[in-house]
């Protein structure tokens, strides 16, 4: 038995779910742990990149030796321990929550963008809810009055909110500003601006995490054109153009116009976008954007192919060194392009034009 076999048995537990012995590495989560080996439990809160939070209680799960049901996001493993997913009991009570949840949120999801991609309208699916289950519970919905959310960017549906709280712990986490936070009590809680203290004063930076983390919609973009539903809409992967950083996202299209964007989990940001990735994508389709390479030619700008363009900078290039020197030419670099390419601009003027007039646009 080699050294890192042993350590690997050393560091490994094992525990029964639903009659199975498995293996569990000590420290994960019993959610952790049943997703490794494949066994589904509901959640609506838990998101991988963040601290788990226990606030929906979909995972709950039964472990023997315990009175009552526990969060499986927020129990840790042990050794031994024997856990029942899913049992009628566990069932019917993950169903009376989903009931009580539904009890603000709207059942009628025609009207809302994520229609047919939404977590909780596939637990609702899932559960067999249906608009008679709801009279079950009288409790009214409460009217809230409009107010301005932290950053005018966003806006705030409190009738969707379920009140998960995975906005606020991104922004916490992510974000690191804790911008916003529950406010209220009971049935009045919503999620608003925090008040600002003379030792702490948050300031919303407007990156959007929390609208990209909610998953019911109940934050949306405030000034964005009308999203298409989930199955009009086409998702693009592309890189983000306005700095050298690399982030992926994914460009979500509508009839050839971008409507929305989302980051990708797989690029160098793991999920996260500034102001300018998430929010400033109207220059795609804008009217006055340039597609093509134009040259000047009797005071009129034409529109000619990047062969030509490319030819005509390169005849300039070497008709101005050979008739007013190398220190004729200058080159300004730009911030939207990546370390190498500024390296090989600087290179291109260095090396081949012989000139250190070059300047990068972010130092102006």
């Amino acid at each position: 038995m080699t050294l890192f076999k042993q350590l690997d048995e050393m560091q490994t537990i094992h525990m029964i779910i639903n009659g199975r012995r498995l293996p569990a590495v000590p420290g994960r989560t019993i959610l952790e742990a049943a997703r490794t080996h494949g066994i589904p439990i509901p959640t609506l809160c838990y998101l991988e990149k963040l601290k788990p939070l226990g606030s929906c209680r979909l995972c709950i799960v039964e472990v023997e030796g315990t009175p009552t049901p526990v969060t499986a996001c927020t129990t840790r493993v042990a050794e031994g321990m024997v856990i029942t997913t899913h049992s009628p009991f566990i069932e019917k009570l993950r169903r009376e929550i989903l009931k009580l949840i539904l009890q603000k949120h709207p059942l009628n999801c025609y009207a809302c963008e994520i229609n047919g991609a939404c977590q909780l309208q596939d637990l609702v699916h899932a559960y067999d809810i249906g608009h008679n289950d709801l009279h079950a519970y009288t409790i009214r919905p409460i009217e809230f009055e409009a107010e301005p959310y932290s950053t005018p960017l966003i806006k705030y549906h409190p009738q969707r909110c379920v009140l998960c709280g995975r906005c606020i712990q991104a922004c916490v986490e992510i974000s690191e500003v804790g911008a916003i936070n529950f406010k209220g009590r009971g049935a009045n809680t919503r999620i608003a601006p925090v008040v600002g203290t003379r030792e702490f004063k948050p300031e919303c930076i407007s990156c959007g995490e929390c609208m990209a983390v909610c998953p019911v919609n109940a934050l949306t973009e405030a000034q964005g054109s009308p999203k298409g539903k989930a199955w009009e809409t086409r998702k693009i992967k592309t890189t983000c153009g306005y700095c050298g950083c690399g982030c992926e996202l994914e460009l979500n299209v509508v009839d050839q116009r971008v409507v929305g964007v989302k980051p990708s989990e797989d690029g160098v940001n793991r999920g996260a976008l500034c102001t300018k990735g998430r929010f400033g994508y109207d220059f795609v389709n804008h009217s006055d954007r340039l597609t093509t390479p134009l040259i000047r030619r009797n005071g009129t700008l034409e529109a000619v192919h990047w062969d030509e363009a490319l030819d005509f900078v390169a005849e300039r290039l070497v008709d101005i060194l050979y008739s007013h020197g190398p220190g004729a030419i200058a080159a300004l670099s730009s911030a939207r392009c990546t370390n190498e390419e500024n390296y090989l601009l600087q290179k291109f003027l260095r090396g081949v034009l012989g000139t250190n007039h070059i300047d990068h646009c972010a130092r102006l």
